[in-house]
């Protein structure tokens, strides 16, 4: 692994999230969708979307994290985790090689955003957060001890290629123009 002069992060850092993408959004559409979605669903399915917002909270990560010594904790807000991954590779000037089968999605997020066609990488995700770290497995292991679920989702490469990897398919991060919870809401 070696520093890279125009940021702060070693190349090869791996990149941790936290929860799962859609978080946020999954509940606000639940919420302010709910009759839309009984339509298809049961009243117990559109409760247990809108109690993800019971998720909301990253106090307990982003404390673990910086007693852990992760190098960055950003939290998942608009435009979902591909507008988070995109946001601080941009701002660290840094690319990133990221698994798509390793973030995490809600079953419920699932099936809203089926319900809804939107994309639930891109669908607002507060409460759930990329942290930098050289240890990825060691702070997913603190943070599960935790009841947190993380899992590490890709690394830090040299260079600013953002490649999205899912299975063999390899494809490049795109900025996001609009969170998808804007074309339901």
């Amino acid at each position: 692994m070696s520093k890279d002069n125009s940021s702060d992060v070693i190349i090869g850092y791996e990149i941790v999230m936290t929860k799962w993408t859609g978080l946020e959004g999954t509940a606000i559409i639940a919420s302010s969708k709910e009759q839309e979605l009984l339509t298809k669903y049961t009243s117990s399915f559109v409760n247990s979307a809108k109690g993800l917002m019971d998720y909301i909270s990253v106090e307990t990560e982003v404390h673990i994290a910086k007693e852990f010594g992760a190098e960055l904790v950003y939290e998942i807000k608009e435009g979902g985790v591909f507008g988070a991954l995109w946001e601080f590779s941009v701002d660290l000037k840094l690319g990133l090689e990221v698994d798509l089968q390793k973030i995490k999605l809600k079953q419920e997020t699932v099936e809203i955003c089926e319900f809804f066609d939107l994309n639930p990488y891109m669908l607002i995700s507060s409460g759930s957060t990329l942290i930098i770290t050289e240890r990825g497995n060691r702070l997913v292991d603190k943070l599960n001890d935790a009841g947190i679920v993380a899992v590490v989702i890709g690394y830090i490469t040299r260079g600013n290629k953002r490649i999205i990897k899912n299975g063999k398919e390899r494809r490049y991060l795109e900025p996001i123009r609009k969170d998808e919870l804007y074309k339901v809401i």
